[in-house]
């Protein structure tokens, strides 16, 4: 080739300017060279044959390079390599919910089970049932579920105003509706059409990753558009990983629905599909949210209701993380605050929590009485699983950094909420008025999980815990 042509001129002319020396060989003895130094019979100067030396070096290099020239990667196809990276991070973070799930599906098939509950009665037996049954069970499934991004941490600032934000929030409902301005379907809409995402948001997801810009090197978006940003790194669903357990034969990882060209350009798809999984479920969601507005009466519908409040409760206890011990001990604290006295006090919890009707809570019809009631059923709030859901799930990553040998701190807070659950509901019959959950909730995990630090002589470790940054 040329440049073995043009090798050996190079080497003559340059030769004056190496020098070799072979103190060692090739067996491991070290080879030294030195460019630069003029031989006796050298006329060149040695800044010259430093620099022919330099060509010679490059050339050869490059001769000996059997590899072919990287080319420099377009920003296009930069962009296109990390949405495949993370499309394939979220196949990676399926496989592990669908296999989670599996570990506890007699779970969920009694969460299923529990719905043909009110195909027996409507006493208050099996009310409570219900509301105990599927609180417990969610709680316990919510704290064990894979996540596939890393969630949203609490600081502590937020978690000391939560109960003032809180308070701000549920006044301006009631100021509203004693005003006479009833924001119920507006409020209502918002929450199903997060609902239907709840249950898959897995196809709007992939619209939105074609609309990202991403970072080399950094696991976000650039944040010129926040609901973008907060799509990308917060991709959850409850769907798509209970349609992979009822059909476990099906590929889904690959299975995709072809769709027209034009309807792909005007998505920003990279290739005409959508997965099939996330076509399924989205269906589901979108079924939910229409058979939810239809002009049915709430009696016929809450189980309804009730799906899409699950959903977005399991979609918060894994997209939210409280942190650290002392910001989930700060949060509950308030909070218990919170609920005894707009509950004790006032009767603003009460009033919302009947006129306000949104798929935010979970609704059982109330046993017939002969003197007709101003509200057909029996209420728990979505917050009183969420909320202490959270911090029964910060002690599943409790047990997985401090290891404990003698409790864990996850059965300890799961039953600590189960018993807590169980002393609302019996003050609830004993007194016959509404309750604040968290009035013994939030003693009963605290002071539970306190105590399981004690028998482990943890104390000091559990009171000073807190997440690593990055960890799911």
């Amino acid at each position: 080739t040329p440049t073995n042509a043009f090798a050996p001129a190079c080497a003559r002319l340059s030769l004056a300017g190496i020098h070799h020396d072979h103190g060692m060989t090739k067996n491991g003895m070290k080879r030294e060279m030195s460019v630069g130094a003029q031989d006796e019979n050298n006329d060149f100067p040695a800044e010259g044959n430093n620099a022919l030396a330099s060509l010679f070096n490059k050339i050869m290099q490059n001769d000996n390079d059997d590899s072919p020239i990287e080319k420099k990667e377009t920003e296009e196809q930069k962009q296109k390599r990390l949405r495949f990276e993370r499309l394939a991070k979220i196949e990676a973070g399926e496989v592990r919910r669908q296999e989670r799930m599996a570990e506890d599906k007699f779970i969920y098939l009694f969460l299923f089970a529990l719905q043909l509950l009110p195909l027996i009665g409507s006493d208050r037996i099996e009310s409570i049932l219900y509301f105990y049954g599927l609180a417990v069970a969610t709680v316990y499934i919510g704290g064990r579920q894979e996540v596939i991004d890393t969630p949203e941490r609490i600081s502590k600032d937020n978690a000391l105003f939560a109960p003032i934000f809180a308070s701000l929030s549920i006044g301006g409902l009631y100021g509203l509706l004693k005003m006479g301005i009833d924001i119920t379907a507006v409020y209502a809409i918002m929450v199903t059409v997060f609902g239907a995402l709840a249950i898959s948001g897995k196809c709007l997801f992939l619209c939105v990753l074609s609309k990202i810009k991403f970072i080399e090197g950094e696991c976000s978006v650039y944040q010129h558009n926040c609901f973008l940003a907060s799509m990308h790194n917060t991709y959850l669903d409850i769907g798509v990983p209970i349609l992979r357990n009822v059909f476990p034969d099906i590929d889904f990882s690959s299975a995709e629905v072809p769709i027209p060209e034009p309807l792909a350009k005007r998505l920003d798809l990279d290739k005409p599909a959508l997965p099939l999984d996330g076509l399924i479920t989205l269906s589901l969601g979108v079924i939910c949210t229409l058979a939810y507005w239809t002009p049915a009466a709430m009696e016929q519908k809450f189980l309804i209701s009730n799906a899409i409040a699950w959903a977005l409760g399991m979609v918060s206890l894994g997209a939210i993380s409280l942190g650290s011990f002392q910001t989930g001990a700060i949060l509950l604290a308030g909070l218990f605050f919170y609920d005894i006295f707009w509950v004790f006090g006032t009767d603003v919890m009460m009033t919302v929590a009947t006129k306000v009707e949104a798929p935010v809570k979970f609704l059982y019809t109330a046993p017939p009485t002969d003197t007709p009631k101003s509200y057909p059923f029996s209420v728990l709030g979505l917050g009183d699983v969420v909320i202490p859901g959270l911090f029964v799930r910060l002690m599943s990553r409790v047990d997985e950094v401090l290891q404990p040998k003698n409790l864990s701190y996850f059965n300890v807070a799961t039953g600590a909420y189960a018993f807590g659950l169980l002393a609302c509901f019996g003050a609830n019959e004993i007194f016959h008025n509404g309750q604040p959950a968290l009035l013994y909730l939030d003693p009963s995990l605290v002071g539970s999980t306190l105590g399981c630090a004690a028998v482990n002589n943890q104390v000091a470790d559990l009171w000073g815990f807190k997440e690593e940054d990055g960890e799911n």
